[in-house]
Protein backbone atom coordinates (compact mmCIF):
# COMPACT_ATOMS: atom_id res chain seq x y z
CA UNK A 1 0.00 0.00 0.00
CA UNK A 2 1.28 3.47 -0.84
CA UNK A 3 1.36 6.18 1.79
CA UNK A 4 2.12 9.91 1.85
CA UNK A 5 5.61 10.35 3.39
CA UNK A 6 6.62 14.00 3.44
CA UNK A 7 6.52 17.43 1.86
CA UNK A 8 9.85 19.14 1.11
CA UNK A 9 10.32 22.87 1.59
CA UNK A 10 13.51 24.73 0.65
CA UNK A 11 14.50 27.12 3.42
CA UNK A 12 16.93 30.03 3.54
CA UNK A 13 17.95 29.76 7.22
CA UNK A 14 17.76 26.25 8.63
CA UNK A 15 18.00 27.20 12.31
CA UNK A 16 15.26 29.83 11.94
CA UNK A 17 12.97 27.36 10.15
CA UNK A 18 13.56 24.52 12.62
CA UNK A 19 12.82 26.94 15.46
CA UNK A 20 9.55 28.00 13.79
CA UNK A 21 8.30 24.47 13.14
CA UNK A 22 9.33 23.18 16.59
CA UNK A 23 8.88 26.16 18.94
CA UNK A 24 6.00 27.94 17.18
CA UNK A 25 4.05 25.04 15.62
CA UNK A 26 5.00 22.43 18.24
CA UNK A 27 6.52 19.81 15.94
CA UNK A 28 9.52 17.69 16.91
CA UNK A 29 12.81 17.50 15.04
CA UNK A 30 12.80 13.85 13.99
CA UNK A 31 16.10 13.52 12.16
CA UNK A 32 18.81 15.56 10.49
CA UNK A 33 21.22 14.69 7.69
CA UNK A 34 24.06 16.95 6.63
CA UNK A 35 25.57 16.19 3.22
CA UNK A 36 28.69 18.38 2.81
CA UNK A 37 29.62 16.82 -0.55
CA UNK A 38 26.17 17.72 -1.88
CA UNK A 39 26.19 21.07 -0.06
CA UNK A 40 22.84 20.60 1.64
CA UNK A 41 21.27 19.67 4.98
CA UNK A 42 17.91 17.97 5.51
CA UNK A 43 15.87 18.22 8.70
CA UNK A 44 12.64 16.25 9.09
CA UNK A 45 10.02 17.69 11.48
CA UNK A 46 6.58 16.44 12.44
CA UNK A 47 4.04 15.70 15.16
CA UNK A 48 4.74 11.95 15.13
CA UNK A 49 7.43 9.60 13.87
CA UNK A 50 7.75 9.15 10.11
CA UNK A 51 6.42 5.58 10.26
CA UNK A 52 3.20 6.95 11.84
CA UNK A 53 2.32 10.01 9.76
CA UNK A 54 3.56 12.39 7.05
CA UNK A 55 6.22 14.94 8.00
CA UNK A 56 7.91 18.02 6.55
CA UNK A 57 11.42 17.88 5.11
CA UNK A 58 13.23 21.21 5.48
CA UNK A 59 16.03 21.43 2.90
CA UNK A 60 18.82 23.95 3.29
CA UNK A 61 21.14 24.33 0.29
CA UNK A 62 24.45 25.83 1.40
CA UNK A 63 24.71 29.51 0.53
CA UNK A 64 21.11 29.95 -0.67
CA UNK A 65 19.18 32.26 1.66
CA UNK A 66 16.07 33.06 -0.41
CA UNK A 67 13.83 31.37 -2.96
CA UNK A 68 11.16 32.67 -5.31
CA UNK A 69 7.76 31.33 -4.29
CA UNK A 70 6.23 31.26 -7.74
CA UNK A 71 2.47 31.13 -8.03
CA UNK A 72 1.79 27.39 -7.96
CA UNK A 73 2.35 26.68 -4.26
CA UNK A 74 -0.79 26.88 -2.14
CA UNK A 75 -0.37 25.83 1.48
CA UNK A 76 0.15 23.05 4.00
CA UNK A 77 -2.89 22.31 6.20
CA UNK A 78 -2.75 21.40 9.89
CA UNK A 79 -5.71 20.25 11.98
CA UNK A 80 -6.02 21.91 15.40
CA UNK A 81 -8.58 21.40 18.20
CA UNK A 82 -9.13 25.14 18.89
CA UNK A 83 -8.40 27.55 16.04
CA UNK A 84 -8.51 30.67 18.21
CA UNK A 85 -6.15 29.27 20.86
CA UNK A 86 -3.79 27.93 18.18
CA UNK A 87 -3.56 31.29 16.40
CA UNK A 88 -2.96 33.13 19.67
CA UNK A 89 -0.28 30.65 20.76
CA UNK A 90 1.48 31.00 17.38
CA UNK A 91 1.30 34.81 17.57
CA UNK A 92 2.62 34.79 21.18
CA UNK A 93 5.54 32.62 20.07
CA UNK A 94 6.47 35.15 17.37
CA UNK A 95 4.63 33.53 14.46
CA UNK A 96 2.90 35.58 11.77
CA UNK A 97 -0.89 35.15 11.53
CA UNK A 98 -1.91 36.31 8.05
CA UNK A 99 -5.61 35.45 8.24
CA UNK A 100 -7.37 35.66 11.57
CA UNK A 101 -9.45 32.67 12.71
CA UNK A 102 -13.00 32.52 11.44
CA UNK A 103 -15.33 30.71 9.07
CA UNK A 104 -14.14 29.95 5.56
CA UNK A 105 -15.83 32.16 2.96
CA UNK A 106 -19.20 30.68 1.94
CA UNK A 107 -18.94 27.95 4.62
CA UNK A 108 -18.77 27.12 8.29
CA UNK A 109 -15.37 25.43 8.68
CA UNK A 110 -13.14 27.50 10.97
CA UNK A 111 -9.73 28.30 9.50
CA UNK A 112 -6.77 30.65 9.94
CA UNK A 113 -3.54 31.12 8.02
CA UNK A 114 -0.01 31.59 9.31
CA UNK A 115 3.22 32.08 7.44
CA UNK A 116 6.58 30.46 8.12
CA UNK A 117 9.83 32.48 8.05
CA UNK A 118 10.32 31.76 4.33
CA UNK A 119 6.80 32.86 3.42
CA UNK A 120 5.21 29.41 3.07
CA UNK A 121 1.49 29.53 3.91
CA UNK A 122 0.11 27.15 6.52
CA UNK A 123 -3.64 26.74 6.94
CA UNK A 124 -4.98 25.86 10.38
CA UNK A 125 -8.29 24.00 10.31
CA UNK A 126 -10.35 23.43 13.42
CA UNK A 127 -11.09 19.70 13.74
Amino acid sequence: MSRFLHTMLRVGDLDRSVKFYTDVLGMKELRRRDVPDGKYTLVFVGYAEENEQAVIELTYNYGVDTYEMGNAYGHIALGVPDIYAAAEKIRAAGGKVTREPGPVKFGTTLIAFVEDPDGYKIELIQR
